[in-house]
Parts: C-alpha cells; sequence; structure tokens
C-alpha cells in the first residue's frame, strides 16, 4: 500500500516535468523560449508584485496558488501557443484528462482542493479567477514587449489579433493593467509600421 507521502512525493516529481514543457514565448532578454515551469513561478511572482491591481473580492493567496497549477496539465497536453492554430475542444479534453491522472497521484483530500482550483482557474468566473487569469494574459505581453517583439514575430500576430485575443481576459480582471499594456503593445506595433 503506497503511504500518503510517497503519493505526495509522487506528485511532486511529476509536477517536475512541467520544466521539460516549452512554450511559446521567449524568456525577456530573447535568449530562448522559456518552460511551462518558468511560467507558473513568473506568474506567482507577478501575483505578489502587482497585487495592488487586484479588486477588493481577490484573494492573491489563492491567485497564486491557482497561478502555480494552472498549467500542469501541459505536462500531459502540451503548450498550446495563444497565437498557434490548435482544435480547442480537443485541448480542453486533453487537458481534462491530463487534470485526471495528474491530480489522481495525489492523496483523494490534496486531488480535490488542487483539481478545484485548478478548475476554478479554467472557468474564469470568480473575482479571485478573472484576476488569476489575466495576470497569465499580462505576462507574456510584457516578456514579448521586453524581447523586441518575442512570439508576435514569429507567428506574425497584428494588433487587433492581439487585442481580440488576450484584451478582454486581462481587461476583465485587471483594468489597469490593460490600460498600461495597450499603450506599450499599441506603440509597438506602430513602431513597426
Amino acid at each position: 500500500m503506497t503511504t500518503r507521502l510517497e503519493q505526495q512525493i509522487a506528485f511532486l516529481n511529476e509536477a517536475d516535468k512541467l520544466k521539460s514543457v516549452t512554450r511559446g514565448t521567449l524568456l525577456c532578454d530573447a535568449s530562448r523560449a522559456e518552460n511551462s515551469a518558468e511560467h507558473s513561478w513568473h506568474l506567482t511572482l507577478y501575483a505578489l508584485v502587482l497585487a495592488d491591481q487586484a479588486g477588493p473580492d481577490v484573494d492573491i493567496t489563492r491567485v497564486i496558488k491557482m497561478l502555480i497549477l494552472h498549467d500542469l496539465v501541459e505536462i500531459d497536453a502540451g503548450d498550446n501557443p495563444i497565437f498557434g492554430s490548435y482544435d480547442a475542444a480537443d485541448m480542453e479534453a486533453q487537458e481534462q484528462l491530463a487534470a485526471d491522472r495528474i491530480f489522481g497521484i495525489l492523496p483523494n483530500d490534496l486531488r480535490d482542493d488542487l483539481r478545484a482550483t485548478w478548475e476554478e482557474f479554467e472557468a474564469n468566473e470568480t473575482a479571485t479567477a478573472r484576476f488569476a487569469k489575466s495576470l497569465d494574459r499580462f505576462q507574456p505581453p510584457m516578456q514579448n514587449l521586453a524581447a523586441g517583439g518575442g512570439s508576435w514575430v514569429e507567428y506574425n500576430v497584428t494588433e487587433a489579433q492581439f487585442v481580440e485575443k488576450v484584451g478582454s481576459k486581462i481587461q476583465t480582471g485587471a483594468p489597469g493593467l490593460w490600460e498600461f499594456a495597450r499603450a506599450r503593445v499599441s506603440a509597438w506595433f506602430a513602431a513597426q509600421g
């Protein structure tokens, strides 16, 4: 019989695989693509530093919990860059199966708690989830700007595509961050001619 501690360590060892999932976004110095574990860590730091941008009903501790968990499913499902082409329904199905497997490694109480946190983030219905999702959409553009366009260049992204795919998610949960991003992104696209 597997002990609770063995299940916990097995989950943590499985989570280490997130370090091997390459994302479409470059590091700020444009030296290489980031991995999903780096992205998750960076987002938790964004939540700590930008907590003053959250609405009054946002639980920052829960935001951090969501952000450290939100991409674990990419261990099985891989990363699907927001400006890439993929079947959204297929991706969602793959992520649900991945969540079943990965969170299923844990003892039942932790499985249920962490899975519920991941589901809340995915549903994007609470103020806390909306802020977490806003940060998840805000961080890559900040890295792209620092990296001279980063993945926007690779995916031939237009400003209209950026606004359509990213804008509403940022604006809904963090209007101040959207104003900040919108001005800088607009200036970057204008400079590209």
